[in-house]
């Protein structure tokens, strides 16, 4: 029999689950592999996500949804959950907040390897490598990796607007041309300041967005990497430092002595805060023996994070970068550019204002100019919003 408690939870959490609007990779994400992983940043929506599947599909097997910090597991273990879930005829097991547990990974494999026709879907934080636990699952998971609301998911989730999802071409083409009455800017402004999180409807976004920030800092990358309480009150203050200059050229001795911490730990510091979704690095193009380029800047993550740390007064340029580089990364690959802000493909991109010019662009055969505040483009000048639609 399956424990009493686990049902309960398992039903009370999918009567709390809403089902009309989808994040953008419900439909790609890969269901019936038999070991799948759902990685992301806190709060983006990725156990809604979850619980959404089963209650789409649960005609079609028997589901067992369970939260890996439930006290359940406290003197039980996954492994033995899933012998009973086999023996009750259960099909499909999904185990959410994977990396809250000790030795998630070996007994995913011992699942795995046991039970070849029971589906198994995770999901764990993004400092989480799934690859890289105490056993090897490089050849047996299949992980996607989720980041926070686009603008285009935004406007569906808040206003029921429903805008296609465009290529990178189609916006340097200028071939999408909205309903005459649509007029982009004023909601975007909103997305920028709040929309990047599913959660932005609640009362006290601010304060609840402050604790994802604390809970990832203090909590999450340090129970990963091992590190103590102290440090992870160091990655915390070193985000904070960053957020009133980003985007940061980084200066690890200038970055070290104002936290107080070694300037070789600085790079680990920003690679774990880059895992844990609270900030982004752009790299040049070049690639070293990591197939990774020199960091020429940081970013904060998302733009609304950024307005948050920012007091609700972000500065407006690193706003707009900010957003740029965070919807474009998610479908191309995005570097620093020598001659203006960034690089994807042939094309160099440069992101202003509307009165943006193309003088530092204009001698590029690729070269692009992205305005805030115009609505359409024309000729090689594209609107900024228009990115917050390729996905």
């Amino acid at each position: 029999m399956l424990p009493e408690s686990l049902l309960r939870y398992m039903n009370e959490m999918l009567r709390q689950t809403p089902r009309s609007f989808k994040r953008y990779l419900y439909a790609d994400f890969p269901w019936q592999s038999q070991l799948a992983g759902l990685v992301g940043p806190r709060g983006v929506g990725k156990s809604t996500m979850l619980r959404q599947y089963i209650l789409d599909n649960s005609g079609s097997g028997k589901f067992l949804y369970v939260s890996a910090d439930h006290t359940y597991f406290s003197d039980h273990t996954i492994a033995s959950l899933a012998d009973d879930f086999v023996v009750e005829g259960g099909t499909h097991l999904i185990v959410d907040e994977i990396h809250k547990y000790a030795g998630w990974s070996r007994e995913l494999k011992q699942i795995y390897d046991i039970y070849p026709d029971l589906k198994v879907t995770f999901s764990g934080s993004s400092v989480l490598d799934i690859l890289k636990g105490e056993a090897d699952l490089s050849r047996r998971a299949v992980v996607k990796a989720m980041q926070g609301l686009s603008f285009r998911e935004y406007l569906e989730l808040d206003h029921g607007i429903s805008l296609p999802v465009i290529g990178l071409a189609d916006i340097l083409s200028h071939s999408f041309i909205g309903a005459p009455d649509f007029h982009p800017m004023p909601l975007f402004r909103d997305y920028l300041a709040f929309g990047y999180y599913p959660f932005h409807n609640i009362d006290n976004f601010d304060v609840r967005l402050q604790q994802v920030v604390a809970q990832t800092t203090e909590t999450d990358i340090p129970l990963f990497a091992g590190m103590n309480a102290a440090t992870g009150r160091k990655l915390k203050q070193m985000l904070y430092v960053i957020s009133r200059m980003a985007p940061y050229k980084p200066n690890f001795d200038n970055l070290a002595s104002e936290i107080g911490v070694s300037k070789n730990n600085v790079p680990e510091y920003l690679a774990y805060l880059e895992k844990g979704g609270m900030i982004g690095m752009l790299r040049d193009d070049t690639k070293g023996m990591r197939g990774l380029g020199k960091v020429e800047k940081v970013y904060i993550d998302n733009p609304s994070l950024m307005t948050v740390l920012a007091d609700n007064n972000p500065y407006i340029g690193n706003l707009r970068e900010t957003f740029f580089y965070n919807q474009t990364r998610v479908v191309a690959p995005v570097s620093a550019s020598r001659e203006s802000d960034f690089r994807i493909g042939e094309h160099t991109f440069e992101v202003g204002g509307r009165g943006k010019g193309l003088r530092q662009v204009a001698s590029l055969p690729g070269g692009i100019v992205v305005r805030d505040n115009i609505e359409y483009g024309f000729d090689r000048f594209t609107p900024l919003w228009q990115y917050g639609l390729l996905y």
